[in-house]
């Protein structure tokens, strides 16, 4: 089993959690989608959307986040046997649904500082060209995709699609902090695949430096998100990453890298 992924998306971090909570082996296939390497034209031809992540099970091969999530659910059942494990309740599956519905990519790109988004945005639209000519037979595919960026950066001047991103967070939190006033996690209990999609929507917030306007607001999520980041999945996932002065070493090395390449031109 594949999994082509990277620690800044939110989406592979949710399949990489559920991987981890049910102990499955796979082989892990980083992916930067900001220095553009979704676009080398390998990666293109099995998935011209360019998102992350992918799960590859010999010649299943599956995009959809909920749908990997599930599967990996499928695969830790027969792997035990189905003797001590259950699948998710519809409790579980309709707060996965509802944190899956919230797009990270607009929130997270209008807190970005200028200087740093627009670099990256037109070095990504470089390497499109550049892939285009490598890789004729995938012209139209790249254009589709160039022409996604350009709308990008038209809709992040629109102060209505923020809006409508930040009041869709705000009511989801809203709703997250009164679940979890009445039990541990966040479908009951116990932890569950809930908890795995819900975790790395928290760890975005506190990446960009939110943290105690959206969880520290919330006394409920901020308890449990003590509590969550002691899991060791969430230390091998994010906390490797992200935690303290990790970011900045994570974040450095990847703009340095899209300084250079720009710089020089290499693309």
């Amino acid at each position: 089993m594949q999994l082509y992924h990277h620690a800044f998306s939110v989406d592979s971090q949710k399949v990489r959690l559920a991987l981890e909570e049910k102990g499955i082996d796979y082989t892990s296939n980083h992916v930067n989608p900001i220095t553009a390497k979704n676009l080398d034209a390998s990666f293109f031809r099995m998935n011209p959307s360019a998102r992350l992540p992918v799960f590859q099970n010999g010649t299943h091969i599956i995009f959809d986040t909920i749908e990997i999530v599930q599967y990996i659910e499928r695969i830790a059942f027969v792997s035990t046997g189905a003797n001590d494990m259950a699948f998710s309740n519809m409790e579980v599956i309709n707060w996965m649904k509802k944190i899956q519905q919230w797009n990270p990519k607009f929130f997270t790109l209008s807190c970005i500082p200028e200087k740093y988004r627009l670099p990256v945005s037109k070095f990504t639209r470089r390497v499109l060209i550049a892939r285009m000519a490598e890789s004729p037979d995938l012209a139209s595919a790249y254009h589709r995709k160039l022409k996604e960026t350009y709308e990008t950066e038209e809709k992040l001047k629109t102060p209505d699609v923020v809006k409508r991103s930040r009041e869709q967070l705000i009511r989801l939190l809203d709703e997250v902090e009164s679940k979890l006033g009445e039990t541990a996690y966040l479908a009951g209990e116990e932890f569950s695949l809930a908890d795995v999609m819900l975790i790395p929507v928290l760890a975005r917030l506190v990446l960009l430096n939110l943290g105690d306007e959206y969880i520290g607001t919330r006394p409920n999520v901020a308890e449990y998100w003590e509590l969550v980041k002691q899991r060791p999945s969430y230390r091998k996932v994010i906390g490797k990453y992200f935690d303290g002065w990790r970011r900045y070493k994570t974040l450095m090395k990847t703009w340095c890298f899209v300084r250079f390449r720009s710089q020089f031109k290499v693309y």
